[in-house]
């Protein structure tokens, strides 16, 4: 059935109820704090009715809740640890908030914020990376109206930083829903291939120039005996299909069949995709059992055990996938896999360009007003550049050193409390922004060989933006709806689980049965729901309503 009306409904009951609940709610779980904070004062908006200002703190603890990616990093406690404790000391105790963070699976995040909502214990922003899954939250109630003058009283250098962005697409239904971190053009997520093991079978990695080439290359692996391809199962996030799209792309065909929440599973392209799957599982060229790797340790550690010789991942400064890696195979050599290494020949290396921000954040229909205002200054807090700057690096003498450039060069060997995540803290930072940042384009391109870089590697990252710079022309957004696919979120849960069934159904089926069992899951799959939301999305691009 379609959630919008009746979803909308509760909301507004919600907020009602949230609103007279809300003192109750500030005064239960809070750690009290015994420092003297300033009193709130009273002053006179527009209209002329007194409303209190908190932006000098709150007279009794206020306690908001903050999601952060729990990755499964050995020895790291993602709610409790030398940052979380330094953000409670240094924003929390000033202004007399109690900092809560709610760890929250990276590849199960959306099943965990589901389960939250229903259980009422969801912390207080909503986030994803992807627009169509907030719109989806949205669809279904669980986001409350934003006032962005709140914002901008509150959290005024995070507002100015970011105001262009939210006025440009944080509205969805003439509502004022989403906030969002800032996003500079890059992205560290690149895949690492065994070097030693291509030049073992007498190629190079700039051979590699068409998917046609790298099959060719995994035979010979095979032959020699060294290895397969990494592999992982497909689920949750759709972008496995750009780099078999035809070029130059047809807008209308993009918006209606790419969605980051829901597989394009009867396009053209995932026929190709799924085709050359079909084939390198049948002739054992990539690893066996790749349904199974539904996590990135099982997937690292394939790669680290020397059984598969790709492994694609965010690379950062203190990642251990290059040393672990060594432990078990000393001579192992790496480098970066071209992007045209998945591209067929005759295509182009197409890839998804991100919308200009990094986060996409909604409030918690349940939250309280002073637990907003709350995250507005948590907001504005982490917005400061010396605050970021901490979060972001750690402790000077301890975590790092600065060069000549002004630039934090790492200690890979610090082991001490202050020790960064394992991606460099910014499961705390991307709240406001998406990468580290520096106004001069060299200092900046240094600061990112430095922060993606294993030491010893810079070149890996050297190769990885050249790479960037080059697939640039044929890296384009998706389509972005100005009102909610219902059906999307009617449909997603069951076709998402569907998807895993029939793709791997089809990618492991004999080689001479392919057709049949792909023609057969595809009308499986449009009878599920998938005709319907392409019927409505149609509706939606003739009127007018994305861009």
């Amino acid at each position: 059935m379609r959630m919008k009306k009746s979803a909308m409904v509760l909301l507004a009951l919600v907020m009602v109820l949230s609103l007279l609940a809300a003192c109750s709610k500030n005064n239960n779980g809070g750690a009290t704090n015994n420092n003297p904070t300033s009193q709130p004062t009273a002053t006179n908006n527009e209209e002329g009715n007194s409303e209190v200002d908190y932006s000098q703190g709150f007279p009794e603890n206020v306690t908001i809740e903050i999601p952060v990616y729990e990755r499964a990093f050995e020895g790291w406690n993602v709610s409790d640890n030398y940052y979380t404790r330094w953000i409670q000391k240094e924003f929390g105790d000033k202004y007399n908030v109690t900092v809560k963070y709610v760890p929250i699976s990276r590849s199960n995040e959306v099943q965990d914020f589901q389960q939250l909502l229903a259980a009422h214990k969801a912390p207080d922003i909503i986030f994803h990376y992807d627009m169509p899954q907030q719109i989806a939250y949205y669809g279904e109630g669980v986001l409350q109206p934003i006032d962005w003058d709140e914002i901008a009283k509150y959290a005024p250098t995070y507002w100015a930083n970011m105001s262009s962005t939210i006025e440009q697409y944080g509205t969805i239904n003439d509502e004022k829903i989403f906030f969002f971190a800032a996003r500079p053009d890059a992205d560290n997520f690149t895949t690492l291939i065994r070097k030693d093991w291509v030049e073992q079978v007498g190629m190079k990695v700039e051979d590699l120039t068409s998917l046609e080439k790298y099959n060719e290359m995994l035979v010979k692996w095979k032959e020699a005996g060294l290895g397969v391809a990494g592999g992982s199962l497909t689920r949750n996030n759709f972008t496995y299909s750009y780099g078999f799209r035809d070029w130059p792309i047809d807008e209308k065909e993009r918006a209606l069949y790419s969605d980051l929440s829901i597989a394009d599973f009867t396009t053209v392209a995932t026929e190709r995709w799924l085709r050359n799957l079909n084939y390198q599982y049948n002739n054992g060229l990539i690893d066996k059992e790749f349904y199974l790797r539904d996590d990135d340790n099982k997937i690292k550690s394939e790669f680290v055990a020397g059984r598969t010789g790709t492994y694609g991942s965010y690379l950062t400064s203190n990642s251990d996938v290059i040393s672990a890696t060594l432990t078990n195979n000393p001579d192992a050599d790496f480098a970066i896999l071209p992007p045209t290494a998945g591209i067929p020949e005759g295509l182009v290396p197409q890839q998804r360009a991100y919308w200009p921000f990094g986060f996409i954040m909604g409030i918690n229909y349940e939250t309280p007003e002073l637990e907003r205002i709350a995250v507005w200054m948590f907001l504005e807090w982490m917005s400061q550049p010396e605050n970021l700057f901490f979060l972001q690096n750690g402790v000077e003498g301890e975590n790092y050193t600065i060069d000549e450039d002004g630039i934090p060069v790492r200690n890979p060997d610090f082991q001490g409390e202050s020790v960064l995540s394992a991606n460099n803290n910014k499961d705390y930072w991307a709240l406001v922004i998406e990468s580290v940042v520096y106004d001069d384009p060299e200092v900046n391109k240094k600061a990112q060989i430095r922060n993606w870089a294993p030491p010893g590697y810079e070149h890996l990252v050297e190769q990885h933006l050249k790479y960037y710079e080059e697939a640039a022309p044929y890296r384009t957004p998706d389509a972005l709806f100005t009102e909610v696919v219902e059906t999307v979120s009617e449909y997603k849960a069951d076709l998402n689980e569907l998807f895993q069934e029939l793709y791997i159904k089809v990618a492991t089926a004999p080689e001479d049965q392919f057709d049949a069992v792909y023609e057969q899951a595809k009308q499986t799959y449009l009878d599920a729901g998938y005709q319907d939301i392409l019927d409505e999305k149609q509706e939606i691009i003739d009127k007018g309503n994305y861009r």
